[in-house]
């Protein structure tokens, strides 16, 4: 019985041990993204209607949504021995139809019948190929080497598709600095018979000099940055015939510095169909080219705004009825799905609602049926959703809070649901599309169990004006009193297209501000107006006017903290990177009297040296927008610098380029202004790998010095 008692006294000391452990700087900063990563399954996909597989053990495993039973599809040895390969791990895979299994690794392509277990054929890359791009359909890889174009068959045959790379022109690779949605620049056709590609010619913008100090003499190594105002690069698109080797190239006219995005081949591959946007960003065309003349066919319709338009989604060609597609845009102020005909003629918008629907996961076969991602129940969630198309009626999906992302079988009867939760670091989940039957196929041990962290807590708040919600996250220290006072660091971003709070897990939390909480600190984030999934209004209210609205929010949720009792008023910090430095600024110079510390990573200085196509967009060109431009120039608030502030960046940065901490820091000297510097060699727009251990450590310990 003795023997009983200790053994229990050692399980429950043993559990009080493991929940009191402490993160590390490296938990929080290596940790994060490995050991410290809630796991997942992997190669998670559609095989058939019924079966979806995943790799695990080494194999590639089909699993029954009917039944649940799994079976081998292919193990390791089996994949080496029928490709001749040294594999040493599952590379990447896709199925291709039902029965064809698509397997890639090291520039090499096969294409195993699952069926026979024999290689169908075999795409071998050169060691120096980029931006690979497989068609099924045609059989062939188009990818790029240097900056032209080419095109390897299953025959065996390459073909050149371009020869003018060079000297300021690229083939077959991203434009307009992936903005607008843009990911690549090689669109395979529909039946395999064409590959379209962007040609952009950047020779009229000017060298920007970034310098590789790790040379023996130092080495100059120029990028192209085209800065607000200045010249931008032309982008037209080619069309190559792979059977005649002929390239045509759209007629998409003049001004030759417009953007070209959201590309899309017709189901019978004689139009393409693509978003045109002006160079003010103001005003967009959905045109349609004729594949073998080049030749515009029509305008089918257009969006303008007072602010700017940012198409961000190609069209959807229905499968029912070619002469119809599906369009995702916030045409109403929200992003909504719009079926269309090929006339350009509005047949009906689908979803409506002040609520942003943030993907379009596929159709039933008769097309009775859209699912679809959104915010409809709440914009710190993504959930999944089915509408009934005739009515708009909408039904979810997915059963528990969080955010989710789905994957529709091939014939609508499930969903895969990958989602995760505040408290819930991973699961996927089996959904029926009749929204009866769930099962849970994985679930991620908690990786955060043993250790001990601050509690994090939502926290909603009102714009200045009462207009919108603001929502932030709050986490305090582990062993938080009540009746003490804690110093705060707020982790600041705020710009487009981020969304820093969500009801995912651990509400979003980096694992740095649980350091910082485990160090007696306590973590603040809020997001802005001008972020993402709240609507066009809630984004465009910035426009012309950087960092003045979201300062204004920001300080919202200082004006929360400080209502607080166990708030230290007089040490409040504030860390932020790229925007996020921009608005660290903003803030510590607008607020000295706030903020004591602040840190600001690759910040945003003056927005007439960013690039054309951000810049832009959210402050207009600088002769048209001088006011704006100078309000948002954080030169010119120098002369309140009080307290702590250091500045970090790259020196290979071409994002935000070492231009912008060079000019604030000049101006600090003339200003006898003191501040502090640090500069990572070889990085650039974000220090990775272990370096950025050094990078928060250098952070961190700004803060225990000086707050």
């Amino acid at each position: 019985m003795r023997l009983i008692v200790i053994i229990l006294l050692l399980l429950v000391q043993t559990f009080a041990f493991a929940q009191t452990k402490q993160m590390s700087l490296e938990d929080a900063v290596y940790g994060r993204y490995t050991y410290l990563y809630p796991e997942s399954m992997s190669g998670l996909q559609w095989m058939d209607d019924e079966h979806f597989s995943f790799i695990e053990d080494k194999s590639i495993v089909a699993e029954s949504a009917k039944s649940g039973e799994k079976s081998t599809v292919f193990s390791l040895n089996e994949l080496n021995e029928i490709t001749g390969a040294n594999l040493q791990r599952i590379p990447s895979y896709r199925w291709i139809g039902q029965t064809d299994l698509l397997i890639s690794d090291a520039k090499k392509y096969w294409l195993v019948d699952s069926n026979t277990k024999n290689v169908k054929y075999k795409i071998e890359l050169p060691e120096n190929a980029d931006n690979a791009s497989f068609s099924e359909e045609g059989q062939y890889v188009a990818f790029t080497q240097g900056h032209d174009l080419f095109v390897a068959l299953a025959n065996g045959t390459t073909k050149q598709i371009t020869s003018d790379g060079g000297n300021g022109i690229v083939n077959g690779q991203t434009v307009h600095r992936n903005e607008f949605g843009i990911s690549g620049g090689i669109f395979n056709s529909p039946k395999g018979n064409f590959v379209a590609f962007y040609r952009k010619d950047e020779s009229m913008v000017k060298d920007y000099p970034l310098v590789d100090f790790m040379a023996r003499q130092a080495e100059l190594t120029p990028v192209k940055y085209p800065m607000a105002g200045m010249a931008s690069h032309h982008v037209t698109l080619g069309v190559y015939n792979i059977e005649s080797g002929v390239t045509t190239f759209l007629k998409t006219g003049e001004p030759l510095d417009h953007f070209l995005t959201n590309v899309a081949w017709s189901p019978d591959e004689k139009s393409i169909y693509m978003a045109e946007l002006n160079r003010e960003q103001n005003h967009m065309q959905l045109n349609c080219y004729d594949v073998v003349t080049g030749e515009k066919v029509k305008t089918l319709f257009e969006e303008s705004s007072d602010t700017y338009v940012e198409p961000l989604y190609p069209v959807q060609f229905s499968k029912v009825n070619p002469g119809e597609f599906y369009y995702l845009s916030r045409l109403d102020g929200w992003f909504h799905v719009y079926k269309y005909n090929t006339d350009g003629k509005l047949v009906q918008q689908i979803t409506k609602g002040e609520w942003e629907v943030t993907n379009i996961l596929g159709f039933d076969a008769k097309e009775k049926t859209l699912f679809v991602e959104a915010t409809l129940d709440d914009p710190l969630q993504n959930n999944i959703y089915k509408v009934d198309v005739k009515s708009g009626e909408t039904e979810r999906l997915s059963k528990e809070d969080g955010v989710h992302g789905g994957t529709l079988s091939p014939d609508a009867a499930y969903v895969l649901d990958r989602w995760s939760g505040t408290e819930v670091p991973g699961k996927v989940d089996l959904i029926s599309s009749n929204g009866k039957n769930t099962r849970t196929i994985f679930a991620s041990e908690d990786p955060l169990k043993d250790y001990q962290l601050g509690e994090n807590k939502l926290v909603s708040l009102k714009t200045k004006d009462g207009k919108y919600d603001l929502f932030g996250r709050l986490i305090l220290p582990n062993d938080f009193d009540p009746a003490k006072k804690y110093p705060v660091v707020v982790y600041v971003y705020g710009g487009p297209h981020s969304q820093l709070v969500t009801k995912g897990w651990q509400n979003q939390a980096r694992w740095w501000q649980y350091y910082m909480a485990s160090q007696g600190y306590i973590a603040f984030t809020l997001d802005n107006r001008g972020t993402n999934n709240r609507g066009r209004a809630f984004e465009t209210a910035i426009h012309r006017n950087l960092g003045v609205l979201e300062t204004e929010d920001q300080m919202q949720g200082i004006e929360y903290l400080l209502s607080l009792p166990y708030v230290d008023a007089d040490r409040i910090g504030v860390h932020g990177w790229s925007y996020g430095g921009f608005m660290t600024l903003n803030l510590k110079l607008k607020h000295p009297e706030i903020f004591k510390v602040a840190a600001a990573g690759g910040p945003v200085v003056d927005w007439s040296m960013y690039e054309i196509m951000y810049g832009e967009r959210y402050m207009d060109m600088p002769q048209e927008n001088p006011e704006g431009y100078k309000n948002s120039d954080m030169t010119k608030y120098v002369e309140n610098l009080d307290g702590k502030l250091m500045l970090i960046h790259g020196v290979q940065d071409a994002t935000v380029v070492m231009q912008h901490s060079m000019k604030f820091l000049r101006e600090c000297v003339k200003q006898n202004k003191q501040v502090d510097f640090f500069a990572y060699p070889i990085h650039e727009h974000n220090v990775r790998g272990k370096d950025r251990v050094h990078l928060m450590e250098k952070v961190s310990r700004y803060f225990f010095e000086n707050l």
